[in-house]
């Protein structure tokens, strides 16, 4: 694992509200939230013949949960695009899935309050398992119309060449 350095005049978490997506090398616009990354490891336990008093525990198969992008409805149609990979309905038979690029790996990124970028994760091999194009309409909301994808994933992990940003320091006129 490389070394990096710690700020340690830092003492803040970083904020939540501050990321962008991107993927194909190119950020997508409007996002509004990303769920969290979650991935879970089976327990198998088991025992050994002469030890009945207890059992051990070792680690199974490692799942990733899929992760829920949203966005505000805009006429950008990446979301619909992506979706319409996994199956196009009336494509007919054998156009329905494009199964050359259906997955795309993703990458998200968070920045901090000076909006320097401070920690950036890559998602490989995602793939649409659900999208909603609209929302429930109301016609006595006052709320963004918002539409989602749901990316189910083979994987995650921490860009680790992302080192900490060197924090910007104001300095008072003389």
């Amino acid at each position: 694992m490389p070394q990096f350095t710690v700020n340690t005049n830092r003492f803040d978490p970083y904020k939540n509200f501050k990321f962008r997506i991107k993927w194909d090398g190119r950020y997508v616009a409007g996002v509004s939230k990303v769920s969290g990354l979650k991935k879970t490891t089976e327990v198998i336990t088991h025992r050994e013949g002469g030890d009945p008093s207890s059992s051990r525990k070792s680690p199974g198969r490692t799942e990733f949960e899929a992760i829920t992008v949203e966005r505000g409805v805009t006429h950008d149609t990446e979301f619909e695009k992506w979706a319409n990979k996994v199956w196009n309905f009336g494509a007919g038979l054998g156009g329905e899935v494009s199964l050359q690029d259906f997955r795309k790996n993703i990458t998200v990124e968070v920045y901090n309050e000076a909006g320097q970028l401070a920690i950036s994760y890559n998602i490989y091999r995602c793939w649409v398992s659900e999208f909603n194009a609209l929302p429930e309409l109301d016609a006595n909301a006052n709320a963004v119309a918002i539409q989602s994808l749901k990316l189910e994933n083979e994987g995650w992990e921490r860009d680790y060449a992302i080192s900490e940003p060197q924090e910007v320091s104001f300095t008072e006129p003389e």
